[in-house]
């Protein structure tokens, strides 16, 4: 039980992680944690719903993959929740689901810019993302449909992170849990990181270029220690000094 509240506690703090760092605005956007072969916990929305950046251990409730559960009276799953569902019954090995809407992921999608490796070590885990391809799900439809979702899921295909066009972005972890969360969280903000980068390049009017394969090569793999750990320490800090100054629970 203590595992599970803990599962809890770091999908909120994933929320309010979200809200600091940009990747969601106000009200719309979700983490999800796979907590069984059928069940998952996932933010949903309660009778006093305040934003992303004001999300406690209460809006992290336990559904099934069709939806049902025993949630408290006044709690509602997202009407995406099949993002989740169809990916965690496509794909076993993953345990985590986020779903945003950075600003500049949408706007590069919307010009149809290209995902590339446009640099090497200012951000690493983007470049490797890149070079080993972002697919793009043409589709901006709110995916409150399973039939949707699985088409989706058929896009994502085995890479951990997938662009909405025109809507935003869906990535995924892998292996225990509480990993997955972070690791999901911080696949989204390289995405996010890139596609900063790719609107900044474009801006000028110069071409995207991506680098040389030989840079890539030299590009080290850091591990999950610093990528995934380090990088959710350094996040949950900042969504805790720079998050909202009043209480988070009403």
């Amino acid at each position: 039980m203590e595992s599970y509240e803990a599962l809890r506690e770091r999908a909120a703090v994933a929320c309010r992680v979200l809200a600091v760092t940009g990747l969601v605005e106000h009200i719309l956007g979700h983490v999800s944690a796979r907590t069984g072969p059928d069940t998952l916990l996932i933010r949903g929305r309660g009778p006093a719903e305040r934003g992303l950046a004001f999300t406690v251990v209460d809006d992290v409730q336990e559904v099934g993959l069709d939806g049902t559960g025993s949630a408290p009276s006044g709690w509602k799953a997202p009407s995406e929740l099949p993002i989740h569902t169809e990916i965690l019954r496509s794909r076993p090995e993953v345990t985590a689901v986020v779903h945003t809407h950075p600003p500049a992921v949408v706007a590069a999608s919307v010009a149809d810019l290209p995902w590339l490796p446009l640099v090497g070590s200012y951000d690493i885990p983007a470049a490797r993302l890149a070079h080993d391809g972002i697919p793009v799900w043409p589709r901006s439809a709110l995916i409150r449909r399973r039939d949707l979702a699985e088409k989706m899921a058929d896009c994502l295909g085995d890479r951990p992170v997938v662009v909405l066009r025109a809507h935003g972005l869906v990535t995924v972890g892998t292996g225990d849990p509480a990993h997955a969360v972070a690791e999901a969280v911080t696949r989204a903000l390289a995405v996010d990181s890139l596609a900063r980068m790719t609107l900044a390049v474009a801006a000028t009017g110069a071409p995207l270029r991506p680098i040389p394969d030989e840079d890539i090569e030299e590009l080290p793999d850091l591990g999950p220690a610093f990528n995934v750990a380090a990088m959710w320490r350094h996040l949950a800090a900042r969504a805790e000094h720079e998050g909202p100054s009043t209480p988070l629970r009403p």
